[in-house]
């Protein structure tokens, strides 16, 4: 087996179990995704597979050689490039051995791999990073490109297990259809962390990491998400017959309730009747209440006993069930000229990125496209007025527009959560509103002081529609920067389903094929 994981534990810095008593075989050639929500764990389940990490108790077994394409790069600035690669001992031998200096040491190091230049020159052109020499620092390199070095260094060892922590976050449409190939043909075992749903469906098995524990399901990302929608559908069903249960018992409590009263009616009048001796009358009430109070007991614990179990069917349904906001409803009709440019330029380091003439009507759904640093985002500043053209000729109209991107930047990092939505409170809303729409969006009380900087991804998106939701107008124009990169699946569900149901215009920059296709993107410009 390349993997094995016999009851893991990892606790948090402050002594908390992130994770208890994980079990894991994933075996020769097998590929596997695992997903979860966010700070459940997922990236450092896989740098304790890396053996970056050590397990608070259990053990790690790894069949064979590893290798890992890490989610965050920064560590790696000051090394370089051949170093990231893996290989840095032999070609400082091979250096040394053909600058004419035939010490054992180098040839020993070598270890006889005379073609490693060329390999090492043929994985980084593959992955389109033939002109970057390897010797230059990682920190000169985009985020892409780090990527891709680590992407260039498992095609260079073929290791027995491949660890990939988002590794299309960074890449554009072109590096992710090289990425999806690479992963087809792989012939090892390997394991992913993604939110990238066209990666995650090229595998065989969905691992899915919740503070229960792992749950295999035997498929992929779609397989996975019918065996969800399954779960879904069976505790909804569960719940309607919990709430039939609990109505029928409440109403059965109610009419042994009214026999009970009608029966120590008739019984008082049927003692009194008889003239019964007190002690005698009183005997038998006693014994009558006695009997009323354990059969009312009986009754209160069968609808308590209901109550919890609805209570945590529901709790589950929350779970699996995406939140539903809405981003509101424009008043343009359909059709009206929002922008309109002619020859517009974007000039970057004296270097044209692009020339482009174009129409932008409200109802629009429209994909900006282009390989990284070609000016994606440049065209969305033009479109906010926050950047001029360099030349050219451009027109909006003054609409309100909401600004997307994947760091959130209408958010301020400082503010604590509710001072963020009484920033945006231009409808003037009274506290108690403003903390209920919180509550809408999925903020308990005790999340309403902690620093903007502090929440995770999908907090911040859903802290941001919420601040959207505060303003006094739905914006007319949603313009959206890679907006799903640092999301978890849920999150964007969430974020989908939002933008599916917004009636107005969209501009998009994303390489997630996925998410444009749900978005209902009908048009794309291309920036060259």
């Amino acid at each position: 087996m390349s993997i094995v994981l016999s009851m893991v534990d990892y606790l948090r810095p402050d002594g908390e179990p992130l994770f208890q008593s994980l079990d894991l075989v994933l075996g020769d050639g097998e590929k596997a995704a695992l997903v979860g929500h966010n700070g459940v764990g997922k990236s450092t389940l896989i740098r304790l597979m890396a053996g970056e990490l050590m397990p608070a108790a259990g053990a790690v077994t790894i069949g064979g050689t590893r290798w890992t394409v890490p989610q965050h790069t920064g560590q790696y600035d000051e090394m370089p490039v051949i170093r990231a690669l893996g290989v840095e001992p032999q070609w400082l031998a091979l250096r040394a051995i053909l600058g004419g200096d035939a010490a054992e040491i180098h040839f020993e190091k070598l270890q006889d791999d005379w073609e490693l230049e060329d390999r090492v020159a043929e994985a980084l052109a593959g992955w389109g990073l033939g002109d970057v020499d390897p010797e230059r620092p990682m920190g000169s390199l985009s985020g892409g490109e780090k990527t891709k070095v680590f992407l260039a260094g498992a095609q260079i060892h073929r290791p027995d297990l491949l660890l990939l922590d988002e590794p299309s976050n960074h890449l554009d449409q072109q590096s992710r259809q090289k990425l999806y190939e690479f992963i087809k043909t792989w012939t090892g075992s390997l394991l992913v962390v993604s939110h990238d749903r066209t990666l995650l469906d090229l595998m065989d098995t969905t691992l899915e990491l919740t503070t229960l524990g792992l749950e295999v399901f035997g498929g992929n990302y779609t397989f996975y998400r019918g065996q969800k929608d399954g779960q879904l559908q069976a505790l909804q069903h569960q719940r309607d017959e919990q709430e039939k249960a609990l109505k029928q018992a409440r109403q059965k409590a109610k009419e042994l309730a009214e026999q009970r009263q009608k029966k120590e009616v008739r019984g008082k009048a049927h003692g009194q009747k008889q003239s019964l001796p007190r002690i005698v009358a009183g005997n038998l009430q006693r014994q009558a209440e006695v009997s009323s109070a354990r059969m009312k007991e009986v009754h209160e614990n069968k609808m308590s006993g209901l109550s919890d179990e609805l209570r945590q069917t529901r709790s589950r349904i929350e779970e699996l069930l995406p939140l539903r906001l809405s981003l509101g409803t424009p008043h343009l009709h359909k059709g009206k000229l929002l922008a309109e440019g002619r020859d517009v330029q974007v000039v970057y380091s004296d270097r044209v990125l692009w020339t482009l003439s174009f129409q932008i009507r409200s109802g629009d759904r429209i994909r900006i496209a282009g390989p990284n640093g070609s000016g994606k985002t440049s065209l969305l500043r033009l479109l906010t007025g926050s950047r001029q053209p360099d030349a050219g000729v451009l027109w909006r109209a003054e609409v309100p527009f909401a600004w997307l991107d994947q760091d959130y930047s209408l958010l301020d990092p400082a503010l604590p959560v509710l001072r963020q939505v009484e920033r945006f409170n231009s409808r003037l809303l009274p506290e108690h509103s403003l903390k209920s729409l919180l509550h809408q969006h999925q903020f308990p009380a005790e999340k309403w002081y902690t620093p903007t900087r502090d929440l995770s991804g999908g907090e911040k998106l859903k802290l941001a529609l919420c601040c959207l939701a505060a303003g006094t107008e739905a914006p007319e124009l949603l313009l959206l920067d890679e907006p799903t990169n640092n999301l978890d699946i849920r999150s964007q569900e969430l974020l989908t389903t939002a933008i599916r149901e917004y009636p107005g215009t969209v501009l998009v920059v994303s390489h997630d094929v996925a998410f444009l296709r749900e978005i209902g993107i009908e048009q794309e410009m291309t920036l060259a």
